[in-house]
């Protein structure tokens, strides 16, 4: 089965002590999703750069539970985040092997778009086993 899950999310970063002898800045974070998929997500960010310099990067792993259409479940996101002279990339991949629950065998694409407003939509493209 294939498909694609819209909504929007709400998203909380708390910065963490930083790691490697303070030379990675550490956030963890909460995400509340609405729309197709009903979930929180959970997770853990590091990062070096300097957004205002229009240089920086991160990465992170997130623990996604909750209902995507019809099945209740979890999966894992992985995130690649690039800022380079100041244009962005972001990748965020379902970690194959991480589904549980009614999402097992999940794959998929996350993608993210931030409206003038501040307001965090999302689009998972995903394939599960019927």
């Amino acid at each position: 089965m294939q498909g694609t899950a819209r909504g929007s999310f709400v998203i909380s970063m708390v910065p963490a002590p930083p790691e490697l002898g303070g030379r990675v800045d550490r956030f963890d974070f909460t995400k509340v999703f609405q729309g197709d998929l009903e979930a929180t997500g959970t997770g853990l960010m590091l990062s070096r750069g300097n957004p205002e310099s229009g240089s920086a990067g991160y990465v992170a792993i997130e623990t996604v539970d909750g209902r995507l259409g019809s099945r209740s479940g979890g999966f894992v996101l992985q995130q690649l985040g690039i800022l380079r002279n100041a244009a962005q990339t972001l990748h965020y991949e379902v970690l194959l092997g991480s589904g549980h629950g009614g999402l097992l065998g999940i794959a998929g694409t996350f993608h993210l778009a931030v409206d003038p407003d501040g307001t965090h939509r999302y689009s998972l493209e995903y394939e599960l086993p019927d």
